[in-house]
């Protein structure tokens, strides 16, 4: 029987968690650091910082650890693949070179430029006046994107010059050197597409999601890490999907063998979907959260035997549902993304529910962080997973704060 570690604390490694328990292959799995919420049976927490590289490769050879999955982006872009690697322990991610599509996005904006791959024009700076002498070259609204990590929160929508000027003064006085990738605003519907990547090229593409970035109700107010998600999008076609597989997800992992940095590991491709075709937005090189919530729970087949042939080179059978929509609704901290407010008590839901920033409390759990729960669903069609969940969260007393649109896009086009 095997042992699984999973790097990371929110609701997307309390997914991943469930995914490979349910393989009769798992014995155990442990989260590193996890939350208060992951109380699933064989499932432990270790409070290792997903940091802490050299803390987890030591956790994972002396509890003999068969496979570590890296939820999170930021010990990927660290190089947790690379110490892991070194100690000839299994891992399932990208090395650090290949974690730059996300860790880097002017490395990013490079390889798309270089390789011909569809995306949106951009100039990367580094100084005020090169952003204001770019800027001149856009029409509003402009995309401003910080070029590092920023958990979901980079990105920047400017629809006027003042605001421009307000965004790059405050961005230049806390460092007079931060490079920016200043990109057109591409119009369109966007959808998310993870790639699994194994040894040799070899990969699984799992069903479409669909997120929701916008904190409120009909996409507005602040962006935040994802206010909600569903899957598979059934509304795109599997032409347009075939069609952003070939000229955007394949294109860019030769182009990574090209470069002498192979991807291994979940690629997941943020795809616009324009008048001209689909268009690269963003690369994420994990599980995206909340989507990984509602994509995991379709895989009906070993998930841990379907690594394991990814990571061994071979090509594996996979085994997708395709009968119902999967959606969950994000539950969040009052004033997040801004300022969120600890505390409030996560009540108890009847729905599968996984967790992220919350503490245990005289036995209750109350919110610690932003992002608190993730609840999920799922029904034979988009409408009647909506009603099931949104019957159950509004009359369910309590002070945390959701959309209540999640799947909106689908339903229009039904």
């Amino acid at each position: 029987m095997a042992k699984v570690l999973i790097v990371g604390s929110g609701a997307r490694e309390h997914a991943l968690a469930q995914t490979f328990l349910r393989s009769e292959q798992v014995e155990e799995v442990v989260v590193a650091p996890g939350n208060d919420g992951m109380i699933d049976e064989h499932l432990r927490r270790v409070q290792l910082p997903v940091t802490n590289l050299i803390g987890l490769r030591d956790f994972a050879i002396q509890e003999q650890i068969d496979l570590t999955f890296v939820g999170n982006e930021e010990p990927l872009t660290l190089g947790i693949v690379d110490v892991f690697r070194a100690a000839n322990l299994s891992i399932f991610g990208p090395t650090k070179a290949a974690a730059q599509l996300e860790g880097s996005k002017s490395f990013t904006k490079h390889i798309l430029k270089k390789y011909d791959i569809p995306t949106a024009k951009s100039h990367t700076v580094t100084t005020i006046l090169e952003a204001e002498d770019v800027v001149r070259q856009f029409k509003f609204p402009i995309v401003f994107k910080i070029d590092g990590l920023a958990l979901g929160k980079g990105v920047t929508i400017i629809n006027s010059i003042e605001e421009v000027d307000k965004y790059l003064k405050e961005i230049y006085q806390a460092d007079n050197q931060a490079k920016l990738v200043i990109e057109e605003y591409l119009e369109g519907v966007e959808f998310s597409i993870f790639t699994l990547v194994g040894r040799d090229g070899i990969m699984v593409h799992t069903p479409l999601a669909q997120d929701h970035k916008r904190r409120y109700d009909g996409d507005k107010g602040p962006n935040t890490g994802g206010m909600g998600a569903y899957s598979p999008v059934n509304w795109i076609s599997k032409k347009i999907r075939q069609r952003a597989v070939d000229t955007l997800v394949m294109p860019t992992i030769q182009a990574m063998r090209t470069e002498q940095t192979p991807f291994t590991g979940v690629l997941y491709t943020g795809v616009m979907l324009t008048k001209e075709g689909p268009k690269v937005i963003e690369f994420n090189v994990r599980f995206g959260d909340p989507e990984a919530q509602v994509v995991l729970p379709q895989y009906k087949g070993d998930f841990y035997n379907l690594i394991w042939q990814l990571l061994s080179g071979k090509n594996p059978a996979t085994n997708w549902q395709e009968e119902e929509v999967y959606l969950g609704v994000v539950l969040a901290a009052d004033g997040y993304p801004e300022y969120p407010i600890k505390g409030a008590v996560v009540p108890d839901i009847p729905l599968l529910t996984n967790y992220a920033g919350v503490k245990s409390k005289e036995d209750k759990l109350v919110a610690s962080g932003g992002r608190v729960a993730t609840v999920i669903v799922h029904d034979k069609s988009v409408k009647l997973a909506q009603e099931k969940v949104y019957n159950i969260l509004d009359k369910t007393p309590m002070d945390l704060k959701y959309r209540h649109d999640i799947a909106y896009q689908a339903t229009k086009k039904m």
